[in-house]
């Protein structure tokens, strides 16, 4: 019996393990199974751990999500966009129709429910973002169309079409808000409000490159004229109620020297327009 036991004794152990229970492996060796699942308090000791980071990381991630979100409504009211693309289909030929023929149209003032516009299918008056957002798109297509039926299209120069159009209409909003800032003018005119008006202009824009690609140059010019004059009188009826004082949108006449400045500067961005679209169409009719 000694000898059995000396031969399944390992060589290179001195002495003899008694810790461990008769018939149970020691523990803490490698390779063995208890040892490779690791100790019981370690689990106790991790899971706290990992909920405080996942809590932390969650209260970082909801600060910093409020302070963008804060910061961005400041220049551009995110929260309100909605309420710019709440139109339908009877809505947009509406208003499509105000913007080539405003002439006949009588009541422009904005409609209000509680304090607060109602949503632009329930007012032709009220502007929206859909028309000028499509518009601009047309526009590009447009734009390759005509390029196209001239040889001249290439992705660079529609690219170079989509961005300088782009910068037109960033340059002349921030060129409004600076007016009316040094005008000092109090009005409840929004940056989107101005990016809606001024979006207006790819309508007639739209019109005239289609009746210069149907009609040659003479159909170009007549139609745009058209456009522009169109263009020129729907932004003078819509600013002058949101630039002007009371008085003088109800057609009383004009005086002191702020009102006035006012008066310029409605004119001024309403004959921007023509201006505007003359210069971003006049090179795509052959």
């Amino acid at each position: 019996m000694r000898n059995t036991s000396k031969d399944r004794t390992d060589p290179s152990q001195l002495f003899d393990d008694t810790s461990a229970a008769p018939g149970v492996e020691p523990a803490g060796f490698p390779g063995q199974g208890v040892g490779a699942m690791g100790y019981p308090g370690q689990t106790l000791l991790s899971d706290p751990m990992s909920n405080l980071a996942m809590a932390y990381g969650s209260s970082l991630a909801s600060q910093g999500k409020d302070l963008v979100d804060k910061n961005l409504d400041r220049f551009l009211p995110i929260s309100k966009l909605k309420y710019y693309f709440a139109v339908d289909t009877v809505y947009v030929g509406k208003k499509l129709g105000l913007l080539v023929f405003p002439y006949m149209h009588q009541n422009w003032e904005v409609s209000y429910q509680q304090d607060t516009p109602v949503a632009p299918r329930f007012d032709i008056n009220a502007p929206d973002l859909y028309i000028p957002a499509m518009g601009f798109i047309t526009y590009i297509l447009v734009s390759g169309l005509a390029l196209g039926t001239q040889n001249r299209f290439t992705p660079e120069i529609l690219g170079m079409q989509a961005s300088s159009a782009l910068v037109w209409l960033i340059m002349e909003v921030l060129a409004i808000l600076l007016s009316l800032y040094l005008v000092t003018v109090n009005t409840d005119l929004t940056t989107i409000d101005l990016v809606a008006f001024s979006g207006y202009k790819y309508v007639g824009m739209i019109v005239g490159v289609v009746a210069g690609l149907l009609f040659g140059r003479m159909g170009y010019y007549l139609t745009l004229l058209w456009c522009c004059i169109s263009i020129f009188i729907f932004m003078i009826r819509t600013l002058r109620l949101k630039l002007l004082s009371e008085a003088a949108a109800q057609g009383v006449l004009v005086h002191g020297a702020r009102n006035q400045l006012r008066m310029y500067l409605t004119m001024s961005i309403a004959a921007a327009q023509p201006i505007f679209m003359y210069w971003l169409t006049y090179h795509l009719v052959g």
